[in-house]
């Protein structure tokens, strides 16, 4: 059985960091894009980054880009997504999740997580 488990959520100030990881088990996910998406107050699921199962491509939504890094660990079916400079605006559940590439990623991912809470406030 194919499962996500996210961690590394919680509540942040303005302007610090976070970082959260995604653990994969169940098969190895060593070919697969994985990523992050979030949802926030208005219950939109929005794509937040992805990247290739080499790691040699990433992707980021506009909104976190040149503050969010993506990266993974094939050797521990592992994601993660170091999350700096944190805004309100970033507060909502997020999302582990894989496809067979980041197009799909992005819409219509093969295997999602529970997700975990991200809260930016002061």
């Amino acid at each position: 059985q194919v499962q996500l488990v996210e961690s590394g959520g919680g509540s942040v100030q303005p302007g610090g960091s976070a970082r959260l990881a995604c653990v994969a088990s169940g098969r190895t996910f060593s070919s697969d894009a994985m990523g992050w998406l979030r949802e926030g107050p208005t219950k939109y699921r929005e794509f937040v980054a992805g990247i290739s199962w080499s790691g040699t491509i990433t992707e980021y939504s506009d909104s976190v880009k040149g503050r969010f890094t993506i990266s993974r660990d094939n050797t521990k079916n592992t994601v993660y997504l170091q999350m700096n400079n944190l805004k309100p605006e970033d507060t909502a559940d997020y999302y582990c999740a894989t496809a067979r590439n980041i197009p799909q990623l992005r819409e219509n991912p093969d295997y999602w997580g529970q997700g975990t809470p991200v809260t930016v406030s002061s």
